[in-house]
């Protein structure tokens, strides 16, 4: 919200500075963001008059002109030469005089104006535009001053250049701020100055003209009113000083009638519209769309409506509606006023806040009055704010023909306010300080707000245009921002503090970050939101949870993975010309489960689990001279995976996920319970989010984050009295077996104990025809490790207990013994 210092002193002036009034407001909840002044300093600068402007003789581009300037030509009219295209005999303009300092330039060193020659000519200062001036991007010509600015007049004078501009950052409860006037009402009721009455004079109807409104749609509309207006000059020019206005708040002048809309809207907060009554063909439909209907806008892009989106249409003779207008967000363009318009329809609404929040940005746009009725609009004036744009009409289009019809006013839904209750003991709780309902009541008086009082409750009816007043936590807020946030004492709160004891079978997600980061991966945080493409594609949900409100088009799902967010990342760092790429993430993904129901930390039919994945791409190493540079594959990662899990072992077992290869990805399980994937991205996935094709895959894992914080507690076992004894046995198997299946079937036997561990240490797989071997079959080298705790092995014994392994193994994977 930007607007001019001097137009909210018109409504309310107190004897504050402008630091001090931007700091009250700042403290008291409207964040001022920016102070900046209308124009740069500069001295000298004069209004005057161009008495005449002949050619200059020796250039035609340059005209000599003659100046009076008041005081500074009293010797008599200055001769001036400029090349401006609108140099012209009896326009008023801003003077340079000798001496004069303009802004700095591009250097930072302000202009300094003398006495100079051109091509042969004197010239006695210079004419400026409003770009010199930087007051305007405008450089086409002189900046032309209305024809009874009177000359002489210091242009900082006249222009009030010596105004500042306010720029707020309000936050979405203070819709009633959104307005000069709503601020200075703030500012009124914070210093305690009077507040001037916004009033407009009723204009007596001259005709008996209405359009008929209907409004089917009352969760939509609230109230609508409207007027005709007819023999109006649209061609008429909107005046200066509402042109300054407007653009001092950021809005360009646009016509007449466009800038009075405008201009009632940053003055009142109330949106309005101008409709051109000729190009009505019935009565007005306030209703919901309906799927199919389009409508082009006055930005000139045709939509597509639907029946989640308010419109305004017209009703023909023949029953059928025309949309001519998105509800409270922006009107269409076939009913758009133009040069050649003579009678209007002016339309001011209250619309209801849910009904208007976020359709804008379905459309990939905002407007100014859509972000004012999403927050909320006094549904109490829209007939006194047609009374006033119909004052500005009449004064700035109209002319003897001019004539106005009544105001039509419709309420089929006006909101009703509920009461307040403020208990005095409990602010002062809340607050952190004494407070006594006497100075509530002061506070509540000063805002305008009208209650009633009990012993130690004050209860509050909110006034029509305070849409954020709903609970009690809301009053003790504007108690304390009135009263001052300076005012709480500087002491430290006091509270209870209980320590949260982590159990020590887990740990927490911080030593889990720094796990991973101590595997050479780096952190990453994106959006929950994901593109619907994603979850398709690499997450295998055809059923994303929408967003209604997306903050972008594409982010218009939740993630119920990580991975596509980690490809993003991927992308991001080879546009960036990366070579080397390990990013992990931690955070919560979002999928759809009927058992979930509402707690404080769920929402029902919701399950946000928390994952941890990660992505590597590039060499294993970073660049070095110790080692060959190697391509991350599958069992990199694999084993990253392992030591993340460790102490726990894991299962890897041969999987399909959307995202990976086929035949290089694994499901991983712990007891019997699967935690997690990991494996290389789809091929089809790399080529389609354009991955570089001559390099290697990324390789990709996703767990389940409470199976990585459990952390088994370490159990007391004494040393082994007792050396191991190793025996290395080779097993000849078909290639169908797998190495977890022989490793747990030699663990399985019943060796009374014996055996401590099994660890393959080399694969064999002969030449086609080897004696020995049938085809598909290999031989796999294995190291036992036998011990006992209390007695020392025997041959016998050790040999017992690998021929009962021998023999578990040959049962179960039908593994023989090499050399049988």
């Amino acid at each position: 919200m930007q607007f001019p210092e001097s137009w909210l002193r018109e409504y309310c002036n107190p004897e504050l500075t402008t630091q001090e009034l931007a700091d009250l407001l700042t403290m008291s909840g409207m964040e001022v963001e920016e102070l900046q002044p209308v124009a740069p300093p500069f001295t000298g600068i004069v209004v005057a008059e161009i008495l005449t402007a002949d050619q200059h003789p020796n250039a035609d581009k340059l005209r000599v002109c003659t100046v009076a300037a008041g005081p500074f030509s009293k010797d008599g009219p200055l001769q001036i030469v400029c090349g401006a295209p609108n140099a012209r005999a009896g326009i008023k303009i801003p003077l340079a005089t000798v001496g004069a300092e303009l802004p700095p330039g591009e250097d930072g060193k302000p202009f300094k104006i003398g006495k100079g020659k051109l091509r042969g000519v004197e010239s006695f200062g210079m004419l400026c535009s409003a770009r010199e001036l930087r007051i305007a991007d405008d450089h086409g010509g002189l900046l032309e001053l209305p024809a009874d600015a009177p000359v002489g007049t210091d242009i900082r004078e006249y222009l009030n250049l010596d105004d500042t501009l306010f720029t707020l950052k309000l936050t979405p409860n203070l819709g009633h701020s959104l307005s000069v006037y709503g601020i200075a009402r703030e500012v009124s009721a914070l210093t305690g100055a009077p507040l001037k009455a916004l009033t407009a004079e009723p204009v007596v109807p001259t005709l008996d003209d209405t359009v008929a409104v209907r409004v089917e749609a009352t969760d939509l509309c609230g109230r609508f009113s409207g007027r005709i207006v007819r023999g109006i000059d649209t061609t008429a020019k909107t005046p200066q000083w509402m042109v300054d206005r407007l653009a001092r708040c950021g809005q360009r002048p646009v016509s007449a009638l466009v800038d009075i809309s405008n201009y009632v809207m940053f003055e009142t907060g109330q949106p309005s519209h101008i409709f051109d009554l000729d190009k009505i063909h019935g009565g007005l439909v306030v209703r919901w769309g309906r799927e199919g209907e389009s409508l082009k806008l006055l930005n000139g892009n045709t939509i597509t409506v639907d029946g989640q989106v308010g419109v305004i249409a017209d009703e023909h003779a023949d029953g059928r509606q025309v949309v001519e207008s998105l509800a409270g967000i922006m009107g269409g363009d076939a009913t758009a006023v133009g040069d050649d318009t003579k009678n209007v329809y002016v339309e001011a609404a209250f619309w209801w806040p849910d009904a208007v929040a976020g359709r804008g940005r379905r459309y990939n746009f905002s407007t100014d009055a859509g972000h004012r009725y999403e927050r909320g609009v006094d549904p109490a004036q829209t007939v006194a704010r047609i009374e006033r744009i119909t004052q500005l009409i009449l004064e700035i289009c109209g002319g003897e023909a001019t004539a106005c019809g009544p105001v039509t006013d419709v309420q089929p839904n006006l909101p009703a306010r509920s009461p307040v209750a403020l208990r005095v003991e409990r602010a002062a709780k809340v607050i952190g300080m004494p407070v006594t309902q006497g100075q509530c009541a002061e506070v509540f008086r000063r805002l305008g707000l009208a209650f009633t009082e009990a012993e130690g409750v004050l209860t509050v009816t909110p006034p029509s245009w305070r849409f954020d007043l709903e609970i009690e936590e809301d009053l003790i807020e504007e108690v304390i921002r009135v009263i001052g946030f300076d005012k709480l004492p500087l002491s430290a709160p006091l509270a209870p503090v209980s320590a949260r004891v982590r159990p020590e079978a887990q740990r927490g997600g911080h030593a889990l970050r720094r796990a991973v980061a101590a595997l050479d991966y780096q952190e990453t945080i994106n959006f929950s939101f994901v593109e619907e493409r994603w979850e398709a594609e690499l997450a295998g949900n055809l059923e994303p949870i929408r967003l209604l409100n997306p903050i972008a088009a594409p982010l218009s799902v939740m993630r119920s993975s990580l991975l596509g967010s980690l490809v993003q990342v991927l992308r991001h760092n080879l546009a960036r010309r990366a070579t080397r790429v390990r990013v992990f993430e931690l955070g919560r993904v979002f999928r759809r489960d009927a058992s979930v129901q509402t707690s404080e930390q769920t929402v029902v039919g919701i399950d946000q689990p928390l994952k941890l994945a990660g992505l590597a791409w590039g060499p294993v190493e970073p660049l070095q001279w110790g080692a060959r540079e190697r391509a991350v594959d599958f069992f990199d990662v694999k084993a990253d995976v392992e030591a993340l899990l460790a102490p726990r072992v894991a299962t890897f077992v041969a999987a399909e996920h959307p995202a990976m290869h086929p035949g290089r990805c694994a499901r991983v399980e712990l007891d019997g319970r699967t935690v997690g994937f990991v494996g290389e991205l789809h091929p089809r996935w790399k080529q389609g989010y354009e991955l570089p094709a001559g390099q290697g895959a990324p390789v990709l894992f996703e767990l389940d984050v409470p199976a990585l914080l459990a952390r088994p507690v370490p159990a007391y076992q004494p040393v082994a009295r007792q050396q191991a004894v190793n025996r290395d046995i080779a097993l000849i198997v078909g290639e169908a077996a797998g190495h977890d299946a022989v490793i747990g079937s030699l663990l399985a036997a019943d060796t009374g104990g014996l055996l401590r561990s099994a660890r393959l240490f080399d694969v064999y797989r002969p030449a086609p025809g080897a004696a020995g071997f049938q085809p598909g079959e290999r031989s796999l080298a294995i190291r036992l490790e036998l011990l006992d705790d209390e007695a020392p092995l025997t041959d016998e014994r050790s040999d017992a207990a690998v021929k009962a392994a021998i023999e578990a193994a040959r049962q179960a994977v039908g593994a023989r013994l090499r050399g049988e």
